[in-house]
């Protein structure tokens, strides 16, 4: 029996020692767990569910943003940056491609099987979520990282100078867990706000609250408003089919777009006509634009896409069946723990973050990374927060393990003042969700319905701050509702403090992008929330 399975068999607490802990078994966690080893340190990988098939790129088939080197990759990623609202950095951009691109080469080394392409050469851009997330977890048992599956973590740990750990629960075992290190990275993804969408079940924005305690700051939050289609009462955000959709009212009338013409093609600029028809009335589709090769290929490139329509029965090219939007939050927005270092740093010390627990302004600005770039993102974030660890980990050797730490944990787990049993944590998800989900708040957003939403997020803030707490298994559920009602104080926030409108974020009081907002607006503060609008120095941290 290995050591590592006598550690995991006892009943009693566990209490481990490394020298990096990466929270969070996503690609992004995977990574950045594996660049840590290569640089020499012992690591600890901690997931809350289990690592290869949580998060929301196992159950996926997903695309990277693949720039390959050669004479046109500047225009490539200068193309792209024009879509971004002035808000991304293209030395960021350039260097994650980068990454990015010679991480799959990487992949290819290491065996994994990408398919030929049509002239026989292998075609590395697309990645196949659960081959990708088991092929990773077999690599990264491979080098000798210990993985804690289904430990979740609940809080940091700080010396006065630096993260040095974190805690949280064996949901198997009923137990606490802490891990000594030195030095955090925070792959724990982004707050989905418990919307019913594909792998985004336990995205609720724990490792944002975390890195709020620690002292970190957040950019990019106000930019949530992305949507994507779905099979009304389906969890399957995946909105490619409906580039080749009709819409209609339920009987059978046509929705009319701006111009007067029959409605069709659910992606891009048309998105806007089709949240405000759903608004008025339910909507519904069919995706009779699509020739029968088309279909074909729809099929067999996204056969995950077809389960809901199989099970109903309805024949999605000939039918109508009822649609809606589902909201993804920062998972596919932009907002996450703002950046402070090429090594993707926060500005705390000791404290990394990769991934969609990231802000993604840098390579995505106001708009959705969707999926290729935020794949790529994950892949070459991954990799550099590791590598960002291992060395601040070494530098301070084993000073971590010989002062004392503190708990960071407040919200959910050390209430302000006496707890109340009537306040559950499925209450708080359902209030904050009716503040930052539905598309008359969320989607077309206006002053003075974020300031009623601000206020109505505040007092919620306030109970769950002094009255929320749980013992046992439950902390985890009182943590989530805590990072979502956190998630969505800040979210608003900054959705106030933008008074223009600009990619994801539309303001139908302030139409039109501001040349003044064409910077990040910064969040720091947990309780009282401190908004920055000043020009940040992403720059200058990108060389």
């Amino acid at each position: 029996m290995s050591l590592q399975r006598k550690v995991l068999a006892g009943g009693e607490p566990l209490h481990l020692q490394a020298d990096v802990l990466v929270l969070g078994g996503g690609p992004a966690g995977a990574w950045a767990a594996l660049s840590a080893a290569q640089s020499g340190a012992q690591v600890v990988l901690a997931d809350k569910g289990y690592l290869g098939t949580s998060g929301a790129t196992a159950p996926s088939n997903t695309g990277t943003w693949l720039v390959p080197p050669g004479e046109n990759r500047a225009q490539i990623v200068e193309r792209r940056w024009q879509r971004t609202g002035n808000l991304a950095d293209q030395r960021w951009m350039l260097r994650t491609v980068d990454q990015a691109y010679e991480n799959l080469l990487k992949l290819a080394e290491w065996g994994y099987p990408f398919p030929d392409d049509e002239d026989g050469k292998l075609y590395i851009a697309n990645l196949r979520g659960p081959d990708y997330m088991a092929f990773m977890r077999r690599r990264v048992l491979k080098a000798g990282i210990t993985v804690l599956d289904h430990h979740p973590a609940l809080e940091l740990y700080f010396d006065g100078e630096a993260v040095t750990g974190a805690a949280g629960i064996d949901r198997q075992r009923n137990r606490d867990w802490r891990v000594y290190a030195g030095a955090v990275v925070l792959a724990t993804g982004g707050c989905a706000f418990h919307e019913r969408i594909m792998g985004a079940a336990a995205l609720t924005g724990d490792g944002l609250l975390m890195a709020a305690e620690a002292g970190a700051s957040l950019s990019g939050m106000e930019f949530t408003g992305k949507y994507t289609l779905a099979p009304f009462g389906s969890s399957l955000n995946k909105g490619l089919p409906f580039r080749w959709a009709s819409f209609f009212r339920e009987d059978g009338t046509p929705i009319l777009d701006s111009d007067g013409n029959h409605l069709r093609n659910g992606i891009g600029e048309r998105e806007k006509e089709i949240a405000k028809a759903m608004i008025e009335a339910p909507v519904y589709a069919a995706l009779d634009q699509a020739e029968p090769a088309l279909q074909d290929w729809l099929r067999r490139g996204q056969p995950n896409c077809f389960l809901p329509y199989d099970r109903t029965p309805v024949d999605p090219f000939r039918d109508m069946f009822r649609v809606a939007f589902r909201a993804e939050g920062t998972v596919r927005g932009t907002g996450g723990i703002r950046i402070a270092a090429s090594d993707c740093a926060t500005d705390v010390a000791g404290l990394y973050v990769a991934g969609d627990a990231a802000s993604r302004e840098q390579v995505a600005g106001a708009t959705s990374g969707g999926g290729g770039p935020n794949s790529s993102w994950a892949i070459a974030s991954g990799w550099w927060s590791g590598q960002g660890a291992a060395s601040h980990a070494k530098r301070r050797g084993d000073k971590a393990f010989r002062t004392n730490s503190t708990p960071l944990g407040q919200a959910g787990l050390r209430p302000g003042s006496t707890s109340k049993a009537s306040l559950t944590p499925k209450d708080v998800i359902d209030s904050v969700r009716a503040e930052v989900t539905p598309l008359e708040k969320n989607y077309f957003r206006e002053g003075g319905r974020l300031q009623e939403s601000s206020e109505r997020l505040d007092a919620i803030w306030s109970d769950v701050r002094n009255h929320l707490s749980a013992s046992g298994l439950d902390r985890l559920k009182a943590r989530e509702a805590a990072a979502i009602a956190a998630s969505g104080r800040w979210s608003v926030t900054a959705a106030l403090a933008r008074k223009e409108s600009r990619g994801m974020h539309r303001r139908s009081d302030c139409k039109g992008s501001v040349a003044a907002f064409a910077h990040s607006i910064t969040l720091r503060g947990v309780d009282e929330i401190n908004v920055s609008a000043a020009a940040d120095s992403r720059q200058e941290i990108a060389s």
